[in-house]
């Protein structure tokens, strides 16, 4: 099979159009159905069935689907072994937690484009059930993710370590959690830190009430300084709103706040010299 053939399928099959992945791909349309077509006559199935509104994928299209990934990142990864003298170069997609980001990578960002000007280096942020989905979809190099992670196909290398602490408005006090009646918890959609709080609330026999949820730090930070819910993060995301009296941060046993940050990657993929450079940079950051 042609890799470019099956470029082709998966972009129609990602916009269930034919016509549409033709403007995305820069071509005709009668040369894209040429290339399905070609490509089911070489399977011997067909992959999609047509219709009006569009093409809809067959039971086995979505059964082809995960080995185009693989077959794509097999052979970017052979082009990237064969051009990689040790000098780091090239593209470098890598997924990382919010918090993550504007707390640990925000500062070695420059420092990393100075030491390796020929990296095109992308951070991508998302919650860590969509950033390992991600890295075992062959959509990211690697993330970095609240661990630890246990799968088959992923590597974990822990970095950073951090203090989850209790977020709330400057008038509240940990011990007056339980009196002010339920609780609503502000947490971004799909946090994996929102489990961990509200399990340690309903231990403590707080009633919780909806969660909110919101895109990014700043709208929480903003949400909890007014009194509408309080948070989980780690120290050092709040320790400007708490400078500020903005929020108050309260300590809580180790037990509960203890978080390792790992970064994962998949087992199957060539490690290139300007991710190892990123690991060295993040490994001797002081």
């Amino acid at each position: 099979m042609d890799l470019s053939d099956l470029k082709v399928f998966e972009t129609v099959l990602r916009l269930g159009s034919i016509s549409r992945a033709a403007t995305q791909l820069g071509t005709a349309q009668s040369k894209v159905t040429t290339r399905i077509r070609v490509l089911e006559g070489k399977l011997g199935i067909s992959l999609f069935e047509r219709h009006a509104r569009g093409v809809t994928p067959t039971p086995a299209a979505r059964r082809v689907l995960p080995y185009v990934a693989r077959l794509s990142k097999l052979a970017a990864d052979a082009r990237a072994a064969a051009r990689d003298d040790g000098v780091p170069r090239g593209t470098l997609l890598i997924g990382s937690l919010e918090t993550t980001t504007a707390l640990r990578l925000s500062p070695l960002l420059p420092r990393f484009a100075s030491a390796c000007p020929h990296v095109q280096l992308t951070i991508k942020t998302g919650n860590t059930t969509r950033l390992l989905n991600d890295v075992l979809e062959y959509r990211l190099d690697g993330a970095f993710v609240a661990g630890p992670v246990d799968h088959p196909d992923l590597h974990q290398r822990p970095f950073f370590h951090e203090e989850l602490v209790l977020v709330t408005t400057p008038s509240v006090r940990t011990k007056d959690l339980a009196a002010i009646g339920p609780l609503k918890i502000v947490f971004q959609t799909g946090c994996s830190y929102r489990t961990r709080l509200e399990t340690m609330l309903m231990e403590m026999g707080i009633t919780l009430s909806e969660p909110q949820e919101l895109g990014s730090l700043d709208a929480i930070i903003s949400c909890v300084s007014v009194g509408l819910g309080v948070t989980l993060m780690p120290r050092g995301v709040i320790a400007a709103a708490a400078r500020d009296g903005r929020v108050a941060a309260h300590a809580l046993p180790p037990s509960r706040t203890a978080v390792e940050t790992v970064f994962v990657w998949r087992k199957d993929v060539y490690v290139s010299s300007a991710m190892t450079a990123l690991f060295d940079l993040i490994e001797f950051w002081p």
